[in-house]
């Protein structure tokens, strides 16, 4: 972790990246780091938010290598209700993305986004701004903890 607060945007940028993969990985750590060695706001801002957004994106992309048959091959579902589900996020279900900040849940929220075919704007659209407003929110807070300390 040192070593990428040490590259203070750059290593924010990849910390957020990874973070957003399947790759087990803190990218508030690094930001931190970042903010609290004295880095500008709207930089780290938008290193982190983009890198979070790429790794996402990244996994959503995954989740399209994949194949509807293997649902219904490996998990004996009814294949009926596998293209029901998929019309829904297609429809609506793809501004699930906006959710894709979760810790533990967003990373396979975008590879089943991806695997069920999930409308790539919306999806992206939303993505960014769940991803924007959890930094937004990171970064108040570390700044709002400093000046008490």
């Amino acid at each position: 972790m040192e070593f990428l607060i040490e590259y203070g945007y750059i290593g924010v940028f990849i910390a957020a990246f990874l973070a957003a993969t399947i790759l087990p990985f803190s990218s508030e750590v690094v930001l931190t780091g970042v903010l609290l060695a004295g880095a500008s706001y709207w930089p780290c801002m938008i290193a982190a938010t983009l890198g979070n957004f790429l790794g996402g994106m990244s996994c959503y992309w995954l989740g399209m290598l994949g194949k509807i048959e293997w649902i219904e091959k490996y998990l004996k579902l009814d294949p009926q209700k596998v293209y029901k589900v998929q019309d829904w996020i297609k429809d609506k279900g793809s501004w699930m993305g906006f959710f894709v900040f979760l810790p533990g849940i967003g990373d396979f929220i975008a590879v089943a986004l991806g695997f069920l075919r999930a409308n790539v704007w919306i999806v992206a659209i939303s993505m960014f701004l769940g991803k924007a407003i959890r930094y937004w929110i990171w970064m108040e807070f570390v700044f709002k903890v400093q000046s008490f300390i």
